[in-house]
């Protein structure tokens, strides 16, 4: 993982729920979200209005709850906000679509499954999986890993606030049921819970 720089992370909204510090588990799969690739990327992602991060393994929460995160120097993997289900997301594959710009277009939606884990116990339990140090001090804020947890390859992005840790995860849609069982497994241990996806909201 890269080294980590100091650059302006924007905290997302608070979440919605009724307790905030217990251990909770949500699965997004089903929110849009899209990869772009290619030299041209950053400038047509700036374009379009996105903010980027500096470098690779940082992502960036744009003003309208979306999320940037820069995997490497010209890969971007963008998720949906939870204020319009994704919609703008949505869109902008479906544009890309129209425009074949510059770059390739990466859908994720088709590849990657997405869980939201939140609580101030989310580094023990990704410790149960995850050799990485995913503790505040050496995974604040903005920050990417792209590891390895419950022995499938991961993309884990901490979009928490320092009162109100979040992680969101990534990886091989066809391995959701298997690794959701194993995240809720830990999450167990920490008396979490499983939620709908309407609890964050």
């Amino acid at each position: 993982m890269s080294s980590l720089n100091t650059e302006t992370y924007i905290e997302p909204a608070p979440l919605q729920l009724g307790a905030l510090q217990q251990c909770v588990l949500v699965d997004l799969t089903e929110v849009p979200r899209v990869g772009f690739r290619g030299q041209q990327s950053a400038d047509y992602l700036q374009a379009r209005g996105f903010n980027l991060p500096d470098e690779p393994n940082r992502a960036v929460t744009q003003a309208d709850g979306s999320h940037v995160a820069r995997l490497s120097q010209t890969e971007y993997l963008i998720l949906g906000s939870l204020q319009d289900r994704g919609e703008r997301i949505a869109d902008e594959e479906a544009r890309w679509e129209l425009d074949h710009s510059a770059n390739y277009l990466l859908p994720r939606e088709d590849s990657h499954a997405w869980l939201h884990l939140s609580g101030v116990c989310i580094a023990e339990v990704m410790a149960k999986l995850c050799g990485v140090d995913l503790r505040p001090a050496a995974f604040p804020p903005g920050a990417v890993a792209q590891t390895s947890a419950a022995r499938i390859n991961v993309i884990v992005i901490n979009l928490g606030a320092k009162d109100q840790p979040a992680f969101q995860i990534l990886f091989d849609r066809a391995s959701l049921a298997y690794f959701k069982d194993a995240v809720m497994d830990a999450v167990t241990e920490f008396d979490g819970q499983v939620l709908e996806i309407e609890a964050l909201q």
